[in-house]
């Protein structure tokens, strides 16, 4: 666990509690009214489709105890928070910990909109997973993929580094020498060959494990790397249809917000994804400029009327 900023007495007075639950770490914002640098906290993830509840349960534990008390109101933007029933679940156990505190869940892709300080617009996220929700001037919603590594989330890191490995795959099955991609990928998972860097794929199943090589792969087609500049291509290309087919239902007017690590920290991604876009009006199309935690503050400060 990380802290910063943290001020003598910034619990006691009335706060309120951001918090971003992503697919691999939790990070939260406490903050007065005017102030968002009270505490901030990073966590271990927190996500109940992927720790459970006993794990979810610690990690808020710890962040409460840090908090301390004085919480108005908390807001939880959860990636996988989908359904009604697990928003419930995640609920009662912010409610146990921040006793009194208004309480609202939502998926992390609300607090975005949010965070990037708008009221209608479309979110892009490619983060371990990959999304696009949006919501229009007429507060109509839609949303396209987030279901999950088994299901989706093509163009995320997961996706990215599976589409890697299938290229070792095909490489040594062709009769190939290991290209630089594949050489670089299976050094960073200490396998042998691609036969043993399949084995730990499998064995090791975990969507975070695998998504923290795809940076390795996107700096590969940064620097030219011909397999990688492909697998950069499709998931580029799957990407732009997950925030095509919102702006097909809301409105090709509206803005678009490119958040989550891949989007963010790969500008040869967000460039790619842009340029298939094809908006009439490029500067429709903007990086998350700041951590999606403070849409979450920013969510919480409304649930108190301010």
């Amino acid at each position: 666990m990380q802290q910063s900023g943290h001020t003598g007495g910034a619990a006691a007075a009335p706060v309120v509690l951001g918090l971003h639950i992503g697919g691999s770490k939790t990070h939260a914002v406490l903050s007065g009214v005017d102030n968002d640098a009270g505490l901030e906290i990073t966590e271990a993830r927190a996500n109940l489709s992927s720790v459970g509840h006993q794990g979810a349960d610690a990690v808020l534990r710890r962040i409460a105890a840090s908090v301390g008390g004085g919480v108005e109101a908390v807001c939880a933007g959860a990636a996988g928070a989908d359904t009604p029933a697990s928003r419930a679940v995640l609920s009662a156990l912010l409610a146990e910990h921040f006793p009194g505190a208004r309480i609202d869940v939502v998926h992390d892709t609300r607090i975005i909109l949010a965070a990037a300080g708008l009221e209608a617009g479309v979110v892009l996220v490619a983060g371990t997973g990959s999304v696009a929700w949006g919501r229009n001037r007429e507060g109509r919603e839609a949303r396209s993929g987030g279901y999950g590594y088994l299901l989706g989330d093509e163009g995320g890191g997961y996706s990215v580094v599976r589409d890697a490995v299938r290229e070792a795959l095909r490489e040594y099955y062709a009769g190939l020498e290991p290209g630089p991609l594949v050489q670089s990928l299976m050094a960073a998972a200490a396998s042998v060959d691609a036969l043993q860097l399949m084995d730990f794929f499998y064995a090791k199943p975990e969507p975070d494990h695998w998504a923290g090589l795809a940076p390795l792969v996107l700096d590969m087609a940064n620097d030219g790397d011909p397999a990688a500049l492909r697998i950069q291509a499709e998931a580029a290309h799957s990407l732009a249809s997950l925030a095509r087919q919102v702006l097909g239902e809301l409105g090709l007017d509206l803005p678009l917000v490119m958040a989550g690590a891949l989007l963010v920290n790969q500008s040869q991604l967000a460039a790619a994804v842009a340029r298939k876009m094809s908006l009439e009006d490029p500067s429709l199309i903007r990086i998350l400029s700041q951590s999606p935690v403070f849409g979450a503050v920013k969510l919480a400060r409304q649930l108190i009327g301010q």
